[in-house]
């Protein structure tokens, strides 16, 4: 080589290395555009059709070729003693929660205090299953698995049990319950990863296999069907994720892991089951997440930040037994049961009650569609909304906004309404099960109601009544009935004397400070 050639040769390595560095420099500093994430192209998915004969040795060879894909994760991660009863009693949903999150099994040889004196934290490890997408070290598994972890190690098919390599957070997403993490330290060899199916081409009936390590017991295969899809599965106070459910047996340590279809494709993330009262593990109902959900985000997890659009409003369905009074053909759309103050939905006017029927020109099926088209908008982007309010339909157009999640879930732990104090007229509300009284300027202030806030304070609500049924609370105050406005406990009752027995009312009450809608059925 020339030196004309070995200069320019070094100087073109030194440019680059410069560039390198500059690179993991800048993403480290956070210093790196956001929109370079969408850049990041999402691995490919088989889309045909699951078609042809399942023989002897079909899942043999499916757990032959996706096993070197699927590892062991281990993490630690520091909490208070006085809450470890909880994280490894049922992921801090308590005994009577039926969904149960797994975390992994504690250290056996792990001393645990019976009454600690006062809280101090302890390490704690835990186990959890995941799946290798790229021969770089990217590995998909459970939000849950490596949240808060302090120390994530992870284990390789094949390899000695005591061979671990360190691996980091890359991204996460509480609401798909996913995560992409990173192998920091890699091994001599080139790594498997799996392939993506579509799990849109998934049906109830079709035959499924989980890998996974329950129990500690690395590698298990467990084969099943599908039991059901589109199935809403609790992520967050107030939200939910439809997921697929499997009669595949998944116990504590095959969160993360892969839900495979019989090409041995990728279909969902196995993530929770639904256990017996004595939390004993597998009863048959299983949960994962859908593919094409997580492998959509995927570009933004590479990101290390999942961005969701936002509008400000609690939603339900439209209640069968009020298609009539809502001035609706159908039960398609979304009612609006309260609104956050100052967010995108009041800013534009909406109200508790409107039942949102299109979002950005397309029509709402429920609410469950609703809430999946908010949440893959652009914050910052304007769209006509329709709705129907007081049998007319109009459009309103609402800027989302960015969703912050724990903000949200801050908001919805306020404490309730309390004590509604005494005193006023006490009006019974024949046909609802509630008590009404007058809001008195004590309880105004107990209620903490604003100024001139006037109606129909719920003083009693029977046990087993329509108004139990319906989530009304003593304290609740009812500023509304149908599109009568009522000032006071006399009108509120006659209002509601008004509805036929079966017929439903339309109520807008005072919760905490915000406006709520609720639908009751008179007996």
């Amino acid at each position: 080589m020339t030196n004309r050639k070995t200069t320019f040769f070094y100087a073109l390595l030194l440019v680059i290395a410069s560039l390198a560095v500059g690179m993991v420099l800048a993403s480290r500093l956070g210093m790196a555009p956001e929109s370079a994430a969408q850049t990041v192209a999402a691995p490919a998915a088989n889309s045909a059709p699951l078609t042809g004969p399942i023989s002897a040795t079909t899942f043999r060879d499916i757990a032959k070729t996706v096993s070197p894909a699927v590892v062991n994760i281990r993490t630690e991660s520091r909490r208070r003693a006085q809450d470890l009863t909880d994280f490894f009693g049922g992921g801090g949903g308590g005994g009577g929660d039926l969904f149960e999150r797994f975390f992994g099994q504690p250290n056996p040889n792990q001393r645990q205090p019976q009454q600690p004196q006062r809280p101090r934290e302890q390490i704690v490890q835990a186990a959890g299953t995941g799946f290798i997408i790229d021969k770089a070290g990217f590995i998909l598994t459970n939000n849950h698995v490596v949240e808060d972890a302090t120390r994530i190690q992870v284990s390789l098919y094949g390899e000695d049990s005591d061979e671990e390599y360190e691996a980091r957070v890359i991204g996460r997403d509480p609401l798909t319950d996913s995560a992409l993490i990173e192998l920091t330290e890699k091994p001599d060899h080139t790594l498997p990863e799996v392939k993506f199916g579509d799990s849109g081409q998934i049906f109830p009936g079709d035959w499924v296999m989980a890998i996974g390590n329950p129990f500690g017991l690395a590698h298990t295969v467990s084969v099943g069907i599908i039991s059901a899809i589109e199935r809403p599965f609790p992520v967050a106070e107030g939200r939910s994720q439809q997921v697929l459910q499997t009669d595949a047996a998944i116990n504590p340590g095959n969160s993360g892991g892969p839900l495979l279809n019989v090409r041995g494709e990728v279909v969902g993330i196995n993530t929770a089951i639904i256990s017996d009262s004595r939390q004993a593990g597998n009863v048959g109902i299983g949960f994962a997440i859908p593919i094409n959900v997580v492998r959509e985000l995927l570009p933004q997890l590479r990101a290390g930040k999942v961005t969701r659009g936002r509008i400000g409003v609690g939603i339900g369905a439209v209640p069968a037994d009020a298609v009539d009074e809502f001035g609706l053909k159908d039960r398609n759309g979304a009612v609006v049961l309260n609104i956050s103050p100052g967010g995108a939905a009041d800013k534009a006017g909406l109200e508790p009650g409107d039942v949102i029927v299109s979002y950005n020109g397309k029509p709402i099926r429920n609410r469950d569609e609703l809430v999946a088209m908010v949440t893959a908008t652009k914050p910052g982007t304007t769209v006509p909304v329709s709705i129907v309010r007081d049998r007319q339909q109009r459009t309103v157009s609402v800027t989302v906004e960015e969703l912050d999640l724990e903000a949200e879930q801050n908001a919805n732990r306020q404490t309730r309404g309390g004590d509604n104090g005494a005193g006023g007229t006490v009006e019974p509300s024949t046909g609802f099960g509630m008590t009404l009284g007058n809001v008195t300027p004590q309880i105004a202030q107990e209620l903490r109601l604003d100024r001139g806030t006037t109606g129909a304070v719920i003083q009693d609500v029977e046990p087993g009544s329509p108004a139990q049924r319906a989530g009304l609370q003593e304290g609740d105050v009812i500023v509304r009935v149908g599109r009568t406005n009522v000032t006071n406990a006399n009108e509120a009752a006659r209002e509601l004397g008004q509805i036929r027995s079966g017929g439903t009312a339309l109520l807008r009450i005072v919760r905490n400070g915000q406006q709520v809608f609720v639908t009751v059925t008179k007996e």
